[in-house]
């Protein structure tokens, strides 16, 4: 692979403007380039973010392979899983991949809303979900996501701040904390960048 695959032409599925909010550069979620090194981070690989009161971290890890595929925050009784992904240098992901899940969670007879939230676009939703010893059941989520220089950050928000506004603001700031390091290894779209168990709160 090189670094021509970057430039090529995308399919017209993937050639979406990139969706975010317009002060995505001063107000995060933040790319790597765009934020001081001194400070503690908590480094995840191609995530960072900033340790608070109250957020727990947990890790999604895939079995058998053993390989790191989500981050979980845990903060005020809600949940914000992040997953962060290559992009090209001029088209978003988001806009493709919103109306992909909206489609997907129709046909599992989910219930959807498309709705301009604080990020821009998002998708509110009831999923359904197997609960032990009850069955089939449905869980309310907030799918959100933003484009950013040659990555993409998809998020869900589960839990009480799914629904309540004032406790999703809550969880959206935590979002907008995040920093994505994309690193320079050409990647095709969408391929999940890696993340990894922390070592310890980094201030590099």
């Amino acid at each position: 692979m090189n670094e021509e695959l970057e430039s090529v032409d995308t399919p017209l599925s993937e050639a979406d403007d990139k969706a975010g909010p317009i002060d995505r550069e001063t107000a995060g979620p933040f790319d790597d380039s765009e934020v001081s090194s001194v400070r503690p981070w908590v480094d995840l690989g191609s995530v960072k973010l900033i340790p608070r009161e109250g957020l727990n971290l947990r890790l999604e890890v895939e079995e058998g392979t053993g390989r790191v595929v989500a981050a979980s925050l845990d903060f005020l009784g809600s949940t914000l899983q992040i997953q962060p992904f290559a992009a090209t240098r001029t088209n978003g992901l988001w806009n493709t991949i919103r109306a992909e899940l909206k489609a997907q969670l129709q046909q599992q007879s989910g219930v959807v809303s498309e709705v301009d939230g604080p990020l821009g676009m998002e998708l509110r939703a009831n999923v359904p979900v197997m609960v032990p010893n009850e069955g089939l059941s449905t869980q309310p989520a907030r799918f959100i996501g933003v484009d950013g220089p040659r990555w993409f950050l998809r998020g869900v928000i589960a839990g009480p701040a799914a629904t309540d506004d004032a406790l999703g603001a809550e969880l959206i700031e935590v979002f907008r904390g995040l920093v994505v390091v994309r690193g320079n290894s050409p990647l095709p779209p969408r391929e999940l960048l890696p993340l990894r168990v922390p070592v310890q709160a980094s201030g590099s």
